[in-house]
């Protein structure tokens, strides 16, 4: 981890050739050109995320005539399908492009190494030889390839009592978030060597794990489950949402699974915390992982009847405003050497991406920008067709284009992973440079809303665990840097 804040300061924006690979039908398709007319990225965004979502909502007036409803229905259809031909086509995938900013295919011409979710692939051919090395990048293209892949999928049932059907346009968000509880899933299961085999029939673990993510609202973890229990959070058919907003529907919608099924049947078998600063964040700041919540978060999931369980860290971020603070990148970079990492989801306003590796100082990441067919599999078909939740393009952006709005996730396997957890988390923050993505706490008591000059004090007396280091959100000089930060 301190190679990453040592490299920082010979960070730059030069672009590295790319080694493109070809694209395999079904899951990819040929990036957009780069065109300099797209650099304002944010305002492209917000137009079609804002103009796109409401092309498939259905609203009635109940004081309309039928009259009046053809006449409104008869002068927006033309423009209405002609923008679904484009969404549902290969251009959404050259505006998405454009609006996330230029991206390539394959890897990089670097021989540095590669992080993916908490896996090092060393592809220097001077450390590790020609053989070593080849074969190092073919095991990460295994891996990213068996990662699953979420995407705009059409022809689904209508969510609730609306018309749509699609979630091409507004529901990258939901989708990447989808990816990251999928990977989770994955790593419990399964583990975090499993790859996905080239023969069938497939592991059952494997389909069922698809199947809870089904786009219907008999699967647990569908968009239509997912748009319905984070209706509080501003969540809505149709609309894009953040990454504070989907960190707490997922929240909600696993308590209610939990409630619904029995302990030993729970489709999601983990705890769910979501991370946040000082009174909830109302107050902006770095957020605590508090180690006195993550156990009361285990004990209420085992229903009173473990001390632990594994757990789902998620940790909504705000690190700057208009780009990602310089000062966050290294950090944010080491995340990806945990083992407990379950990567980011992020990317640009509207036009969200779950970023799962790093390479310096790009980052890959799977797209849910393609439409395709909806897809239902069934728990007794080990032998379905499952291409469409995978891909084998690889697509990399820098990591300094990202929007500062973000969210890591992180999965602990028990109370022994979650202590290994704290130790790294602690120990990036004492490297952070007074730039913390987070910091690590024993109780509630430790920390408080820090003021300019002011120093940290165990108002409480609480004696915290020797492994936990708390830190201010100011450097060392005592200067704080919440300017850097949006109240979440």
């Amino acid at each position: 981890m301190k190679g990453f804040h040592e490299r920082n300061d010979s960070l730059n924006c030069s672009s590295k050739a790319s080694i493109d690979s070809s694209p395999t039908p079904g899951t990819g398709s040929e990036p957009g050109p780069n065109d300099s007319k797209f650099s304002k990225t944010s305002l492209w965004s917000n137009f079609f995320a804002s103009a796109f979502s409401v092309f498939d909502t259905y609203s009635e007036s109940s004081s309309s005539s039928a009259c009046e409803r053809k006449s409104s229905f008869s002068k927006t259809n033309g423009w209405t399908a002609a923008v679904k031909r484009v969404v549902s086509g290969g251009s959404m995938r050259r505006i998405h492009e454009r609006v996330l900013g230029p991206s390539k295919i394959g890897i990089s011409s670097s021989t540095s190494d590669i992080w993916l979710l908490g896996l090092c692939y060393k592809i220097s051919q001077e450390s590790s030889g020609d053989v070593d090395a080849t074969s190092a990048l073919a095991a990460f293209k295994q891996d990213f390839s068996s990662r699953i892949l979420m995407t705009y999928r059409k022809g689904f049932d209508a969510i609730g009592e609306t018309k749509i059907t699609s979630d091409a346009s507004w529901g990258c968000m939901l989708r990447s978030s989808q990816m990251l509880v999928a990977q989770a899933l994955l790593f419990h299961r399964l583990g975090r060597s499993w790859r996905k085999p080239s023969q069938k029939p497939f592991d059952l673990a494997y389909i069922e794990i698809l199947h809870q993510f089904g786009d219907s609202e008999a699967s647990a973890f569908s968009i239509h489950n997912l748009v319905e229990a984070g209706k509080n959070y501003g969540l809505a058919a149709g609309s894009w949402v953040g990454p504070y907003a989907m960190c707490r529907s997922w929240e909600s919608l696993a308590r209610s699974k939990r409630e619904e099924i029995d302990l030993e049947c729970q489709l999601l078998p983990m705890a769910v915390y979501v991370v946040s600063g000082d009174e909830d964040g109302e107050r902006g700041g770095a957020p605590v992982v508090c180690i006195e919540d993550a156990s009361r978060h285990c004990f209420e999931f085992s229903r009173h009847q473990a001390d632990w369980t594994p757990i789902l860290l998620l940790v909504p971020l705000v690190l700057g405003l208009d780009k990602v603070n310089p000062r966050y990148i290294p950090s944010l970079q080491a995340t990806f050497t945990f083992p407990q990492c379950l990567g980011i989801l992020g990317g640009k306003p509207g036009a969200s991406t779950y970023i799962v590796g790093i390479q310096e100082e790009n980052v890959f990441y799977l797209d849910p920008h393609d439409v395709q067919p909806v897809v239902n599999l069934s728990t007794e078909n080990l032998e379905a067709d499952t291409s469409s939740y995978h891909c084998n393009i690889i697509r990399y952006i820098p990591l300094e284009s990202l929007d500062p709005s973000l969210a890591i996730g992180f999965f602990c396997r028990d109370k022994d992973d979650f202590d290994d957890f704290c130790f790294r988390a602690s120990k990036l923050a004492d490297e952070s440079n007074g730039a913390p993505l987070f910091t690590v706490a024993q109780t509630h008591s430790v920390f408080k809303p820090i003021n300019h000059g002011d120093t940290m004090a165990n108002a409480g007396g609480d004696r915290m665990d020797d492994s936990v280091r708390v830190l201010p959100t100011g450097d060392v000089d005592g200067n704080s840097h919440e300017d850097d930060w949006q109240f979440l």
